[in-house]
């Protein structure tokens, strides 16, 4: 059995077309479940999920809501309600491929030393993409990943985008469940709390892997690449990064400063390149970025 969790907060716009994506995969209804956590929707989605459960009575579908709110305290609920033994995290602003689905299940079935694995993330972009927009910038505004064709471990200091992330569920027996003082809240930006999880894992010697074909599709709306929000997305990384480090120890924070500095270093040659390039925009953006989790990290 699989659960599929997930967690919304006011997105009745996109909770339909997820869950039709969902349905239309090629495996079996009887094997998996979806459990959807409301984290205090004020909009219609609980509509839109009723008359979904009306359409297809052959899913289960619960609906458990989660009074904390925070998308950890969510992630939380939705372990805790999980009946499948192996979950899977999906967006709820995304849609999935037909073979999403199955291509988890085989994968955990065939290799039991895999305790996580996620998949790539292409933006679903409602606009048109910003001539500013860089590899690092789309990573970072629509959670873009690709590590190409290849079963493969993350490269040092990756992990599985959280919207597109499947996890054993004896894993939160052994690492513990998502830290609620990280995550988003509400519209609080803040961030950090798969990297914990993860990191958590990998002290542990657990095994998490890259798949190449369980491909999510994220939604990217006008709003999503706006300056407002770069600014805020950007300031709270740096403050959750803060708040990450410093509950672990005064050297983890002090490292993490020094790592910093390194990236620093990295941006102004990306500044350079881009300009060299002809695309000076692209380089700028990233100095905005690097700016405000500096800002975010000293606590600013």
């Amino acid at each position: 059995m699989l659960s599929i969790i997930i967690c919304t907060y006011n997105r009745e716009k996109y909770i339909g077309p997820l869950l039709e994506s969902i349905v239309k995969n090629d495996y079996p209804t009887t094997d998996y479940e979806i459990v959807l956590v409301d984290n205090n929707c004020t909009d219609n989605t609980r509509g839109v999920c009723e008359q979904f459960a009306i359409a297809n009575p052959e899913v289960t579908l619960r609906y458990v809501v989660e009074p904390e709110q925070g998308l950890s305290a969510a992630r939380n609920k939705g372990i805790k309600e999980a009946k499948g033994d192996i979950i899977i995290y999906v967006d709820d602003d995304a849609l999935v491929d037909s073979d999403y689905i199955r291509i988890y299940a085989e994968h955990f079935a065939a290799h039991p030393d895999t305790m996580a694995a996620g998949g790539p993330i292409e933006p679903l972009y409602e606009t048109q993409e910003p001539a500013w927009m860089s590899p690092y910038t789309k990573a970072l505004l629509t959670a873009w990943m690709n590590y190409g064709d290849k079963v493969r471990e993350y490269p040092q200091g990756r992990y599985p985008g959280g919207g597109n992330a499947a996890y054993r569920k004896v894993v939160f027996d052994k690492v513990g469940l998502f830290n609620t003082e990280l995550g988003r809240k509400g519209n609080l930006l803040l961030a950090s709390e798969e990297k914990d999880i993860f990191d958590k894992m990998k002290a542990l010697g657990m095994k998490v892997l890259y798949l190449p074909t369980p491909v999510l599709h994220h939604s990217i709306p006008q709003a999503k690449l706006e300056e407002d929000y770069f600014n805020r997305l950007t300031l709270q990384i740096g403050r959750s990064e803060r708040m990450r480090t410093r509950a672990i120890s005064k050297g983890k924070y002090l490292s993490r400063l020094a790592s910093e500095v390194v990236k620093w270093g990295g941006t102004l040659a990306l500044l350079c390149l881009y300009t060299l390039q002809g695309a000076p925009a692209k380089g700028w953006k990233l100095v905005l970025f690097r700016r405000n989790v500096t800002k975010g990290l000293l606590g600013g």
